[in-house]
């Protein structure tokens, strides 16, 4: 494994264990290129984040990256060669799952030794780092009016109301022209009151259209929902039409708004922080710059108490073994597996998607040929505690420590799946330049790269790009991300918050037939 901790990274490309065959080009590298002590010239260009072949790679042989197997040559290659998706082909793996073989509890810090933030503290005990108030729509049909409600609350009409940080619409394509039972009813259902029971949510108004296959009297009654101060439903076929509950929503919004002002932030421990972890738009300098300094963090978090959520399952395919191993039981690892069984072998079979193999253009162009080259990466975000339960997408994360939630790969369905299990925080990696932000739950940035941070400064909260250019550890960045959680989850606003993104990023994940 490289190791940053002692040592910073110098020189033109970086060699991330004895074992690979090959080194990752830390800038671009032109053809006839000595590479520092691996006894090999470059033969042709390689383009930063990319591979050089340390030794001559037969045709059909394994190529080796974190001492992984993350492909096999598709011809010979020659030591010095580029090595990449022409001539680095997915193949069948052994992966030895070896169920909690690798577990260690972890050694809590006592909890007067805990971090801490300035927290807001909801009745039942939950904690918020921000304080909204949604307007959730029930079906598409009354995504336009959720979206007016919430558009009204501008900023100089909630100027009477600093304690509420905004007025969000949960808008979305779904709750009709599907099944009415069964899971893609339930998923739908649980994201949307997840979401609303999320601790940066003080109150919400339900609208739906009035004919739609998701009603509001089915959706409150499976979830034990009542009407109250901080809850309010309405359909738009009862109240008038689109103007009249337009009208209504703006009303109902006011009428919480008093209450949701009244909350004051106030000391409590960093265990109550939930962090959903992305990455998007990743690249070759993933797994050695933000991911594991991400992972970094999530370590400190975790012996401080809090949780770390990792999802995002087609980004595991082909590394899930270094989970398992992790795991606390048997049991929970073979969730796990499950979870990768149901999307190999029933969602994404004979399907042209990332979990079968190719990743995106941009994943392509930052240096990764093909999706186990990205899963090692996008693993490393979760750090390396014990994986200690696994979750279907959108359920309520109750367990502490590092756990893992059943998502896709897309960056604002998986987050919100996420937002809906009780995350009060996102960390989002990206080696391309991800411009993400997510309301009700603020969104940090992290830079893999230099040149991409200094680009898109204006969206980037921190720049991990230092550990390559051998100013700093992974182990200072992981601290240095830690504290910058903590300031965020304080209040601070984060780059997403202050360009006033964030409006568009409920999508919940749609699974079932659409009829």
């Amino acid at each position: 494994m490289l190791d940053l901790t002692a040592k910073r990274a110098t020189g033109p490309v970086i060699r991330l264990h004895p074992n690979d065959n090959i080194v990752v080009a830390r800038v671009a590298v032109e053809p006839g290129t000595e590479v520092p002590l691996e006894g090999v010239v470059t033969r042709t260009r390689v383009p930063a984040g990319h591979k050089i072949a340390t030794v001559a790679i037969p045709a059909g042989h394994p190529i080796r990256k974190y001492d992984v197997v993350i492909g096999f040559a598709g011809e010979d290659i020659p030591a010095g060669g580029y090595v990449h998706t022409h001539n680095c082909l997915m193949g069948e793996l052994q992966r030895d799952y070896a169920f909690c073989a690798d577990y260690h509890p972890v050694e809590l810090l006592p909890e007067h030794e805990r971090a801490t933030f300035q927290g807001i503290v909801r009745p039942d005990g939950r904690v918020g780092t921000r304080n909204y108030i949604a307007i959730a729509a029930t079906v598409n049909c009354s995504a336009s009016v959720v979206r007016a409600v919430a558009d009204w609350f501008t900023p100089e009409r909630l100027a009477d109301f600093p304690n509420v940080d905004g007025v969000v619409a949960l808008s979305h394509a779904l709750g009709c022209g599907m099944e009415m039972t069964g899971e893609p009813m339930a998923l739908l259902r649980r994201t949307i009151v997840g979401t609303m029971r999320n601790p940066n949510v003080a109150g919400t108004v339900l609208v739906g259209l009035g004919c739609e296959r998701n009603q509001i009297s089915g959706l409150k009654e499976e979830h034990r929902l009542s009407d109250g101060p901080m809850l309010r439903s309405m359909t738009m076929q009862e109240v008038g039409g689109t103007r009249k509950s337009i009208e209504a929503g703006i009303e109902a919004v006011k009428a919480m708004l008093p209450e949701a002002n009244r909350v004051t932030r106030q000391p409590v421990s960093a265990a109550h922080l939930t962090v959903g972890l992305q990455c998007g738009g990743s690249d070759g300098f993933s797994s050695i710059t933000a991911n594991p300094s991400l992972g970094a963090a999530m370590d400190i978090l975790v012996r401080h108490g809090g949780t770390a959520i990792l999802s995002e399952t087609p980004e595991i395919n082909g590394v899930e073994h270094t989970l398992t191993r992790r795991a606390i039981s048997e049991e929970v690892g073979r969730k796990l597996l499950e979870r990768l069984r149901w999307w190999r072998e029933e969602y994404a079979v004979g399907r042209d998607t990332q979990i079968n193999g190719k990743v995106s253009p941009g994943n392509q162009a930052g240096g990764l040929a093909n999706i186990i080259e990205k899963s090692l990466g996008s693993s490393m975000k979760g750090g390396t505690t014990p994986l200690m339960e696994v979750y279907r997408y959108a359920e309520p994360v109750t367990t502490k420590g590092f756990v893992f939630m059943d998502t896709p790969g897309y960056d604002p369905v998986s987050a919100t799946g996420q937002v809906a299990g009780g995350a009060n925080l996102i960390a989002f990696t990206t080696g391309r330049g991800s411009m993400y932000g997510c309301r009700p739950v603020p969104s940090v940035k992290l830079a893999t790269n230099t040149p991409m941070y200094r680009r898109l400064e204006e969206d980037m909260d921190v720049n991990c790009g230092v550990v390559l250019d051998g100013e700093a550890t992974i182990p200072e960045m992981g601290e240095q991300i830690f504290r910058y959680l903590l300031r965020v989850a304080s209040g601070e606003r984060t780059k997403s918050e202050l360009l006033g993104i964030g409006n568009n990023e409920f999508v919940p994940w749609q699974i079932g037939i659409v009829g």
